[in-house]
């Protein structure tokens, strides 16, 4: 994912940062993963609220849906519902060719949330903080 955003006014620089924020570490399962693909996306489910809280609440204060911060919020959702949609339910141990599926999917996920905050912190000016 290519592309610059540049908030427009103090709304969208904090959906952004907001959005940045949740990026960080909903991608991949933690210490804790009980070794099924429905806890491995638990992270997922959590960022896909969050987006979803996001943007519900930049469109709540008058926050235009054609915004760059919009786009990002709604391609955080499309790529997070993607992955849950295949694995939030199964709760079967994964087998070495599943657990394969279920790393490129997250991986792909990863790959795209890594993108979208380089996006945000380039346009938000916060480029120096590790992503």
């Amino acid at each position: 994912m290519t592309g610059q955003w540049k908030p427009r006014d103090d709304a969208e620089l904090a959906a952004g940062w907001r959005l940045w924020l949740e990026l960080g570490s909903c991608a991949w399962p933690g210490a804790d993963w009980d070794g099924t693909p429905a806890e491995a996306v638990r992270g997922l489910d959590r960022c896909f609220a969050a987006c979803d809280e996001i943007l519900d609440g930049y469109h709540r204060g008058g926050g235009p849906g054609d915004a760059a911060v919009a786009g990002l919020v709604r391609s955080m959702i499309l790529a997070a519902n993607w992955t849950l949609e295949l694995w939030r339910d199964d709760t079967v141990p994964l087998d070495a060719e599943r657990a394969a599926l279920l790393h490129a999917d997250l991986a792909g996920f990863a790959d795209h949330a890594e993108s979208v905050r380089t996006i945000l912190a380039d346009g938000g000016g916060w480029a120096s903080l590790p992503i």
